[in-house]
């Protein structure tokens, strides 16, 4: 489901400030650590970073 987007954009330091709407409806709360990668152009991808070691290991990538 498409959730109501929220506006942020890049600083100089190439920081994004995430809505905390945005960070609660992905369950994230602030200080969560998160592993943050490029899915194509445009488009980058948070998860948790347990979720994604998880996920590599279930896969055997890890």
């Amino acid at each position: 489901m498409i959730r109501e987007p929220a506006e942020a954009f890049v600083s100089d330091a190439g920081s994004v400030e995430i809505p905390l709407g945005v960070l609660a409806e992905a369950g994230l709360s602030p200080g969560a650590a998160v592993v943050v990668y490029s899915d194509g152009d445009g488009r980058v991808v948070v998860r948790r970073q347990d979720d994604a070691i998880r996920e590599l290991l279930e896969n055997g990538m890890l």
